[in-house]
């Protein structure tokens, strides 16, 4: 059996149930090698090796790091995770070095990492239902926004425009000292005072986004373009851990027309968000959703082998089962009914 040298670098830990699935390939062996920080990863249990993570003091550094890693394990296929605008830019020198790279292009890639400039381009090639938005910069600005969208809608939420995995996103609320604080997660919640006198301590800041918070359902198309078609696996996130997949032909609509006009080699997701039974149209993630094992599980279509074949230039068969169910995970198992 052919076998073939795969670099994970840095992922989340959701990474163990791509790398299983990746693996699940009668005809290639797929010898995976992961880094990271935590030695203590559950992603390294199902790794074949496992080192340290690259370091590097610039973006351009770390990529000459990982090309050093690629030439040193002979790695065949490098599935980034960590600064893939950084190697995008640089994909020719993986290509020269024998390497095959799952990521889009670099031009495509820093768009879709820049919510306004993505924002923007969507408004203009009309993809999807946007929700209404600010940037700001300044704390005059902030106020300024964040007053004129508390005067149409419940809740405002934020989030810098370059931002990864949500860690800057905050759900901006009136209040929640007191008693009655006690019994309201607030990791995400944070006064409005507070982030005000946190913006008065800069005169200016990066882009700042504010947008409605959208409380109802959640949605995440799993993505992958193949000379076949599109994989399109729409899953519905519910509370209490219990998803659901379903094939809403206006949600597929709106992915179809990202890839009509848009468009990006390798897995993606795109999220949508709903308000009132309508479906916003949120961003456009340019990797494996932390989700994607699931999706793959309920629709019977294996997206991490399929887009690493794709690189080596094999086009595996597929197909969609669209049996609209439910599931939900416990730890590493996943239920469907």
């Amino acid at each position: 059996m052919k076998r073939v040298n795969v670099w994970f670098n840095h992922w989340f830990s959701t990474a163990y149930h791509i790398i299983n699935l990746l693996k699940d390939d009668k005809e290639i062996q797929f010898h995976v090698i992961g880094t990271g920080s935590n030695p203590n990863s559950v992603v390294r249990t199902v790794c074949d090796e496992w080192f340290d993570e690259p370091t590097a003091e610039t973006e351009d550094g770390y990529v000459d790091a990982s090309l050093a890693f690629c030439k040193a394990h002979d790695v065949q296929v490098f599935v980034p995770r960590h600064h893939q605008l950084a190697i995008s830019r640089r994909i020719g020198e993986f290509h020269a070095i024998g390497v095959q790279v799952l990521v889009g292009d670099a031009e495509t890639i820093s768009i879709l990492q820049d919510k306004r400039a993505a924002y923007e381009l969507f408004d203009r090639l009309g993809i999807g239902i946007l929700p209404q938005y600010r940037v700001v910069t300044t704390r005059p600005e902030f106020e300024q926004a964040y007053q004129e969208l508390a005067d149409q809608y419940e809740q405002v939420c934020m989030k810098f425009v370059a931002d990864e995995g949500g860690k800057s996103y905050r759900l901006i609320v009136p209040s929640i000292s007191g008693y009655e604080g006690l019994f309201r997660k607030q990791s995400t919640r944070m006064p409005y005072n507070k982030i005000i006198e946190a913006l008065s301590e800069v005169e200016s800041f990066p882009p700042l986004m504010l947008m409605p918070y959208l409380p109802d359902e959640e949605l995440s198309v799993d993505c992958l373009r193949t000379d076949s078609g599109i994989i399109m696996v729409p899953r519905i996130k519910y509370s209490g851990r219990l998803e659901s997949i379903g094939y809403d032909e206006g949600i597929l609509a709106t992915c179809q027309s990202f890839y009509d006009q848009i468009g990006i080699e390798g897995p993606c997701n795109i999220q949508f968000k709903y308000l009132h039974g309508i479906p916003y149209f949120l961003e456009v993630n340019t990797r494996m959703s932390g989700g994607v094992h699931m999706s793959c599980n309920a629709a019977g279509v294996n997206i991490p082998n399929i887009a690493v074949n794709r690189l080596l230039g094999i086009e595996k068969p597929w197909k969609i089962d669209r049996t609209v169910r439910r599931f939900s995970q416990v730890g590493y198992q996943i239920f469907l009914d």
